[in-house]
Formats: structure tokens, sequence, C-alpha cells
């Protein structure tokens, strides 16, 4: 099912490869997802993890704030590494910043 709804990881490119980033791959590497699979975490895709917050309609209040609700219950449990210049750590250089990423 997980295959037929697009959320299984795609396996690592010439990038991941060369950065040895997939070595261990697929031990430590999993998905958690909510009943209605409008919530996901991939943990070791190509970041540590990858949180998502989706949704068919236009209901993006609803799915903005399941994010933040998410990533605040998380981090109480697991506080991120954040550099004041870079911002957060992430493995991926594209996602320095803020590392957040949004697509409608």
């Amino acid at each position: 099912q997980l295959i037929d709804d697009h959320f299984l990881f795609k396996e690592g490119d010439r990038f991941l490869q060369a950065a040895n980033a997939c070595r261990f791959w697929p031990s430590g590497r999993g998905i958690y997802h909510n009943e209605n699979k409008t919530f996901l975490v991939w943990c070791n895709e190509e970041d540590h993890l990858r949180i998502i917050s989706m949704q068919m309609g236009g209901d993006l209040k609803q799915v903005y704030k399941r994010l933040v609700n998410a990533v605040n219950d998380i981090e109480k449990r697991i506080p991120f590494s954040h550099h004041d210049r870079l911002g957060f750590l992430t493995f991926c250089p594209t996602n320095l910043g803020t590392t957040v990423r949004a697509s409608v």
C-alpha cells in the first residue's frame, strides 16, 4: 500500500552514494504515519528526519498547524541542532536554514 501511495523512499541516488549516506540502507530507516496518512515522519531517508504534513483540499491552516504541533512535540523530546548563521543541522546542503520546504 505504501508503494501505491508513493510514501516509500527512493533508492539512494549517485550523490547520496558518493557521500556514503546510504551505506546502511535499508537498516535504520523507517516511516511513521497516522491512520489517515496526512502526517508522516521519514527517518534516515536523505535527512535525519523528514516531517510531512499533507492532505487533499485547500485547508492550509490545518496542514500547517499539524506540522507545527508535531515539530514542537518532537523537539521537546529530541532537541534539534541549530547554528546561528547556518540554521538547523541537515544532511542535505539544499535544506540549510529553516530546513522547511512547502508545496501545494
